[in-house]
């Protein structure tokens, strides 16, 4: 899918040297790794974001996940996050060149509401919300923050059906955390990527859409004919 090093957000020439030698050490200090040429760009982005080299190695996948995530964006299907850091997060441009929408319900007032009215958590309600509107099938659903998103997503796959394109399950924390991740894990039909663990983060989600963003245009160039 080509060298993820020629496709970047940054905007000026000193950002992307920068950006590229930072991956080049990336590349330097882990040496050696067991991922495939598809998976290594998001690992390696990922490390990039948080200066954390045990990514290499929790950062765990789905045989399917990448070629799942790049055929998603390519046919401009939405991303779905738990939380509006990762909207922020996103280049808003990179989105609106596959005509991808990135979608965040846990602030709107109804999913607020419900929440407080059946004890449940605004993650929850945000992720049938989602599913009420029609989003999460085909979808990448991208859980950086909440447990609870993740493990209702996977009640979503298991009780009605839904069917999203890839999921990235990044949540951080120590209550239901680790185990969330580990449930999505073992989904077979529906692809996966995943952080082993406590740790994880908004920030890691956004390298990982990045990095996928990246693979997209990196394909959508090699076949483009050539003028």
């Amino acid at each position: 899918m080509g060298n993820i090093n020629t496709i970047t957000e940054q905007l000026t020439q000193a950002g992307q040297q920068i950006e590229h030698d930072s991956f080049a050490i990336v590349d330097q200090e882990v040496g050696a790794h067991s991922y495939s040429l598809d998976q290594w760009p998001l690992v390696r982005r990922m490390i990039h974001a948080t200066a954390d080299f045990e990514f290499n190695g929790l950062t765990r996948f789905h045989p399917e996940a990448i070629k799942a995530g790049v055929a998603a964006i390519l046919n401009g299907k939405p991303i779905i996050a738990d939380v509006e850091m990762i909207c922020v997060g996103v280049s808003r441009p990179r989105l609106a060149h596959f005509g991808v929408e990135l979608h965040q319900f846990i602030s709107d007032q109804d999913v607020i509401e419900e929440a407080r009215a059946v004890n449940s958590t605004r993650a929850v309600q945000a992720m049938r919300k989602a599913q009420r509107q029609g989003l999460l099938d085909g979808a990448i659903v991208a859980i950086g923050n909440a447990p609870t998103a993740l493990l209702e997503v996977v009640r979503l796959i298991n009780e009605e059906q839904t069917r999203p394109a890839l999921i990235i399950g990044m949540p951080v924390g120590f209550v239901s955390a680790a185990e969330s991740k580990e449930i999505v894990s073992e989904l077979q039909e529906i692809p996966w990527i995943i952080t082993h663990g406590r740790k994880g983060g908004s920030t890691l989600v956004v390298a990982a859409i990045h990095a996928l963003l990246a693979l997209a245009e990196a394909q959508q160039s090699s076949s483009s004919p050539q003028g």
